[in-house]
């Protein structure tokens, strides 16, 4: 991850200065050696398989000049910036650091009433720099809800950054600063907080709105891992890190995760997305995918390093679970031998599903 990266729509408005909201990079002696390897390749750096035969390395550059071209839903970091470095997500947990006040406001301001498809009636009554009941992350206020006028898509879309917006409100009162004695934090669940952010008398009703937000999100991410099973389930996918013992369990367990998630039917179906017009179809998905990628842009804007790592991780793992569901004719179609330059996964977009789902 490039947590260095300058916010590309705003002057910089400074990183936070509370030491919890400083990521502990990995040891250069702790990153498997696979990884590692992989940065100087293009190649290798992308993709999961290996070893290489000399058809396999044609395919992969036949799948690099098709990938480079390629819409992403995200704006992936450089893993070969001097700037990147990997982070063990164990060691840096989402919790409360104490990020607040105009920057913080200034992130999802943007997110809603620029880049986000929103409900006539949504409005943003929130100063800034009036007293804060604490929390990096200021929820939207939502009177008189009404979807009037909004198509199917972009209620989709909103929803999502909606229960993407609340998971992350969620995590930070499950894990908020209770107490800070001679230099020893204590970490614990808020009720408070999580009562003045999602409780019906503090929220004008609008809670469990988005509590129901957020279990739609994870009903897309469950539905985008369902459907990307075929891809992992190939015998030429090996999430490789140079360690044979872990990489097979790696991916037993993920093929558990897949037959879980088939034993679930009440998935969301994409199918009724874009179906109508083709050409205001293909029209309406461009302008879906743009407002998600500027999303993804802006997480870039974060001041808070902790906070942006996993504003990016979720907005990522949301951004590849849309890759995977409006690419069904592509996974459909995967060799069972050999790569496919019509749909892959970048390890740093696996890496974000399934954490995100996992959140």
């Amino acid at each position: 991850v490039n947590l260095k990266r300058p916010c590309p729509f705003w002057a910089d408005d400074g990183h936070c200065s509370i030491k919890d909201c400083h990521v502990e990079p990995c040891p250069e002696s702790k990153i498997p050696v696979g990884i590692k390897a992989g940065g100087s390749n293009k190649f290798k750096n992308k993709c999961l398989f290996f070893p290489l035969s000399n058809q396999s390395k044609e395919a992969f550059i036949d799948w690099a000049r098709y990938d480079d071209s390629q819409d992403h839903f995200c704006e992936l970091d450089d893993e070969g910036s001097p700037d990147a470095q990997y982070v063990d997500l164990l060691l840096n947990p989402e919790r409360y650091t104490g990020y607040k006040g105009p920057s913080a406001w200034r992130v999802w301001n943007s997110i809603y009433e620029e880049n986000c498809f929103k409900p006539r009636s949504v409005y943003r009554p929130l100063n800034p720099l009036a007293p804060s009941r604490g929390g990096s992350y200021l929820l939207v206020s939502v009177c008189c809800f009404s979807w009037t006028g909004l198509c199917l898509e972009k209620r989709v879309f909103y929803k999502l950054i909606s229960g993407l917006h609340a998971s992350i409100n969620l995590h930070l009162c499950a894990n908020y600063l209770l107490e800070e004695t001679w230099g020893k934090s204590r970490w614990g669940p808020n009720v408070k907080e999580f009562t003045h952010r999602f409780d019906p008398a503090e929220t004008k009703g609008e809670g469990p709105r988005r509590l129901k937000n957020l279990y739609f999100l994870y009903l897309i991410e469950l539905r985008a891992l369902s459907k990307v099973a075929p891809y992992f389930e190939r015998a030429v996918v090996d999430l490789y890190t140079g360690n044979g013992h872990e990489d097979a369990e790696s991916k037993a367990l993920l093929l558990d995760i897949f037959r879980v998630t088939k034993s679930f039917h009440m998935h969301f179906d994409e199918k009724s997305m874009f179906a109508g017009d083709k050409k205001g179809a293909k029209s309406l998905k461009e302008e879906f995918r743009l407002h998600f990628k500027n999303i993804s842009r802006i997480m870039d804007c974060v001041g808070c390093d902790k906070c942006r790592l996993w504003g990016k991780l979720q907005t990522q793992g949301l951004g590849t679970a849309l890759k995977i569901l409006f690419s069904e004719k592509e996974i459909q179609s995967l060799p069972e031998n050999s790569p496919s330059k019509g749909f892959q996964l970048t390890r740093q977009e696996i890496v974000a599903l399934v954490n995100a789902f996992g959140r």
